[in-house]
């Protein structure tokens, strides 16, 4: 599955090489399977309550199965102990399982019913399917990546997910002989939306799918009404690009030998929400306005009480470090109460975690901490770039610190050699 990758200061620790070897070499000594099912369940419990409820899923239905359905089947051995964290997981050939929230935002937004025919564009390791399974009728997917395919479909069928129907294929062209579709989910990120699965979703019928650039996409709802589709926003995320010819031919490609962040100042949000357009992961941050803004009219507020709980958001960038070896972070920053959280590295700060072409983590760089009180102040800081660095996250907020953090006027540029 093409997802939406969480690269939470917790997902990068846990895609690092050294981590990874240590994962394994636990997972050694004690087996997934010697967990209880009562250990289990109240690892999906603690899960709801905390990443999934807590961050705005209301649906009961979905909240049911989010608590029942077995993550932990859906990812590698090594990885297993971390199923139910809020984190993407990865499943090989550069792809990952979604984050929980994800599926469960996703899955309320498509408000299914038991009637429904659903069409699932990136079946991944099979976990948003079988997660779809108990509320519709039928669940038919499509995965590009054979391997993944194939094993998705081996894991749905052992654990004996009977309404869903998996094959290995060009998402983008549907499925046209089992059409028309009551819903279509989208679990990896077009351009703009393929036309046949427009034509494949029957009138009256809601598509949820992320468009956009390849790091500046916005998830939408779609309504299919006389043959044409109504557009609803709803929030900024990030996927994992797709496989395959579609993404290779994208008009819009990104630029990773000039990076930069997209809406810094957040003047520009999702709709009419509270949502900054470019930025995903929101925990405890909203748009705020005041009188003396640093920049423009509005800023990102980050609040929290509760040490340890995130408050955070993300913005994914392309980045080449053979040639932007060096790049000048900045931001305007205002704190209140600023304090650090329970453990190492939860304090207020903007973070940029940095990838190779495998998406592995090979480096951590910052600007800040901050605590206490202050105004509204600048803050710059000089950063090497790894050499094998492809990619980019840009993550800013209290990271389980307390307080209420502002930032304003964040920007990233390379700099000349």
């Amino acid at each position: 599955m093409a997802v939406e990758l969480d690269y939470g200061y917790l997902l990068g620790l846990l895609m690092s090489k050294l981590l990874s070897l240590l994962y394994f070499a636990i997972s050694l000594i004690v087996s997934p399977s010697e967990l209880s099912a009562e250990d289990l369940t109240a690892k999906r419990e603690a899960m709801v309550a905390r990443e999934i409820e807590a961050a705005g899923v209301r649906d009961a239905r979905v909240l049911k199965v989010m608590r029942t359905t077995p993550r932990h089947e859906f990812v590698p051995t090594g990885f297993r102990k971390q199923a139910y964290l809020d984190a993407a997981l990865p499943i090989g050939d550069r792809q990952t399982i979604s984050p929980p929230f994800v599926v469960a935002y996703m899955t309320e937004q498509l408000n299914p019913q038991s009637t429904d025919k659903v069409l699932e564009i990136g079946t991944g390791s099979g976990y948003q399917a079988a997660v779809l399974s108990p509320l519709v009728n039928e669940v038919y997917t499509i995965e590009i990546v054979k391997r993944l395919g194939r094993r998705a479909e081996r894991t749905l069928r052992r654990l004996d997910y009977k309404n869903v129907h998996v094959r290995t294929g060009d998402g983008y062209l549907g499925w046209p002989e089992e059409a028309p579709f009551d819903k279509i989910i989208v679990t990896c990120s077009p351009e703009d939306v393929p036309q046949p699965l427009v034509d494949q979703l029957a009138e009256g019928g809601q598509m949820i799918v992320p468009v956009g650039e390849r790091y500046q996409q916005n998830l939408f709802r779609l309504t299919k009404r006389d043959g044409k589709l109504e557009r609803e926003p709803l929030r900024a995320t990030l996927f994992v690009p797709m496989t395959g010819e579609a993404e290779d031919n994208r008009q819009v490609q990104p630029d990773p030998l000039n990076p930069e962040v997209n809406n810094g100042d957040f003047e520009v949000s999702v709709g009419d929400s509270k949502h900054p357009t470019g930025w995903h992961y929101l925990r405890q941050a909203e748009l705020a306005t005041s009188p003396n803004p640093a920049e423009g009219k509005q800023f990102l507020r980050f609040t929290n009480r509760s040490p340890g709980e995130p408050a955070r958001a993300l913005q994914g960038l392309a980045i080449d470090g053979r040639s932007a070896a060096r790049i000048k972070l900045s931001a305007s920053v205002r704190g209140n109460s600023l304090a650090p959280g329970p453990t190492p590295g939860q304090e207020a700060a903007v973070i940029i975690t940095f990838y190779d072409s495998r998406r592995a983590v090979i480096g951590h760089e910052r600007l800040g901490p901050w605590a206490g009180d202050f105004d509204w102040k600048s803050s710059t800081s000089d950063i090497i770039v790894p050499l094998a660095a492809r990619e980019a996250i840009v993550r800013l907020g209290l990271h389980g610190g307390i307080g209420t953090l502002d930032v304003d006027d964040l920007q990233l540029h390379s700099l000349p050699e």
